[in-house]
């Protein structure tokens, strides 16, 4: 799993719409051939930092930017290594939340759920470094399709 390149774009707002175009506007897929639905918004989650450590993203980071194309690598890459995510609010692991992780210590989080005809899907919520956090992350309880099959009562 070679490391995927970064993606160098002029400004803020090339990347936003580079992230509609290729996520927004596009079909994406997980490894499992889940679709993934991606929002506008979670651009700004995705790219922006907070300059103050105070939880107000506020800046936007080209640094994390250029990782945009790391998102669908990462989703699809097979020996890619799935979490179960933490959710503070609960203080509990989620089998239908996702960290995955195939590229050092860049991770995607995604929250699944089901569609009326009972088929699954997934929404993209964020994606980021977890310098700081990767060892908790890899500790974390594996994610699996069938326990989060499971947990959605599907």
């Amino acid at each position: 799993m070679p490391l995927p390149a970064l993606r160098v774009l002029a400004n803020e707002i090339a990347y936003r719409q580079h992230f509609i175009d290729q996520y927004v506007q596009a079909k994406v897929v997980t490894r499992d051939g889940i679709r993934v639905h991606f929002a506008e918004h979670n651009f700004d989650h995705a790219f922006f930092e907070s300059t103050m450590r105070d939880g107000s993203k506020d800046t936007f980071s080209t640094i994390r930017a250029q990782r945009i194309d790391w998102i669908s690598a990462t989703l699809l890459e097979p020996s890619a290594d799935w979490y179960q995510g933490y959710v503070k609010q609960r203080k509990a692991y989620d089998p239908a939340r996702s960290v995955t992780v195939a590229y050092g210590d860049f991770v995607v989080v995604l929250g699944f759920g089901v569609r009326k005809d009972k088929s699954m899907k997934a929404n993209f919520i964020t994606c980021y470094e977890a310098d700081n956090s990767i060892g908790k992350i890899r500790t974390s309880p594996a994610w699996t399709l069938a326990g989060c099959r499971i947990a959605l009562g599907v």
